[in-house]
């Protein structure tokens, strides 16, 4: 088993920024990739960006990209996603996943672990 858990959300301006953290314990070895997603209310599960974590390899939703990078450290067993330029509709519980399966996912259902999400809200 592999345990996660966020933290860095919080309230932002718009243009300004946050870094989340994603710190995995437990069967560390055992996962091949980690990712964020997001959701609000009413809406399903979104993927942001993955990172695989014994390439180093980066995969991004189209409308993050160019604003947000993930990032890895895998001495600490720990990721980050570096959110900058955030936007009113960046809002949302932001959630850390980890894979067993796959180097890199954008999937959900891709995903074996969760962490309980951080909201993070944009102000305009």
């Amino acid at each position: 088993q592999v345990q996660l858990v966020e933290s860095g959300g919080g309230l932002v301006q718009a243009g300004g920024s946050l870094r989340l953290s994603c710190a995995a314990s437990g069967r560390t070895v055992s996962f091949y990739c980690m990712g964020w997603f997001r959701q609000v209310p009413g809406k399903e599960r979104e993927f942001v960006a993955s990172i695989s974590k014994r390439l180093g390899s980066t995969y991004y939703a189209d409308s993050v990209k160019g604003r947000f990078t993930i990032s890895r450290d895998n001495a600490k067993n720990t990721g980050y996603l570096q959110m900058n330029n955030l936007k009113p509709e960046d809002t949302a519980v932001y959630y850390c996943a980890a894979s067993r399966r796959y180097e890199l996912g954008y999937r959900a259902y891709e995903y074996d672990y969760w962490g309980q999400g951080t909201q993070v809200t944009v102000s305009s």
